[in-house]
């Protein structure tokens, strides 16, 4: 999801300025309704959907006219498909909890990737942890709630401070047990806190300790979504297109 779409029109869908277009995205489970924005007479801008799983899809592009019937201008399939990014959500929320496959993720700091590396792995894998379908018991912590904040133990926080990632970490404060793991020490008696000190990361130590610390600039923090029953409605105030997702 949030990916930038382009609609190119033939020359004979090429229509007046009160002809409004729009795509409709039908899945198994989930259908998309999405606004559009004119760049110019030929070409049409919108944000594709968030998917609930990865499958093939019909999509068909959509007139509208005030006074005139609904138009289907053109069909085409479009495939959510399952990239890196999604994967690494899926380890990272089924690893919540498990100390063998939370010390295998603390390799990935030995190669300690770029600046801009770090920044697109932050921003795609806290998208993808967004359209995830997390079960309502999911907690940062993993499912072992018995376990005291005394014990010493790598959490999701560890990894996502560990590495730098600003939107991620962001995101796991959000979630049920994401407060409680900033005081949890590592066998090293590093807290995420104290780890983000250390390695010198101070948005993200301002994010960990200020009350009221802001959601860090990002291409998701460009979109607002309301939920109510089996509908949500979402507007990208980037490019000032709706969307209408609805359980099919």
């Amino acid at each position: 999801g949030d990916s930038v779409i382009t609609v190119q029109l033939s020359e004979e869908d090429k229509v007046e300025d009160d002809v409004v277009f729009y795509l409709v995205f039908t899945g198994s489970t989930v259908q998309h309704c999405t606004s559009t924005r004119k760049i110019n007479p030929g070409s049409l801008e919108t944000i594709s959907p968030g998917h609930d799983c990865c499958e093939t899809v019909k999509v068909a592009l959509c007139a509208s006219r005030e006074g005139h019937p609904v138009l289907v201008v053109a069909e085409e399939s479009f495939q959510f498909v399952q990239d890196e990014a999604y994967d690494a959500a899926q380890f990272l929320a089924t690893c919540a909890g498990n100390q063998q496959a939370l010390n295998f993720t603390r390799f990935l700091d030995r190669s300690r990737p770029p600046a801009a590396d770090v920044d697109f792995l932050d921003e795609k894998v806290a998208l993808a942890f967004r359209h995830l379908k997390l079960p309502a018991e999911w907690n940062v912590l993993g499912a072992d709630q018995s376990l005291t904040e005394n014990i010493p133990r790598e959490t999701l926080m560890h990894f996502a401070v560990r590495l730098g990632l600003l939107r991620l970490t962001w995101f796991l404060l959000q979630q049920p047990g994401g407060r409680g793991a900033l005081s949890i020490h590592n066998n090293e008696g590093a807290t995420p806190v104290s780890l983000a000190l250390e390695r010198g990361y101070q948005k993200l130590h301002q994010l960990l300790t200020e009350e009221g610390a802001r959601e860090p600039d990002s291409w998701s923090t460009l979109s607002h979504t309301v939920h109510s029953g089996d509908y949500s409605v979402k507007h990208h105030r980037g490019l000032d297109v709706y969307l209408l997702t609805a359980e099919a």
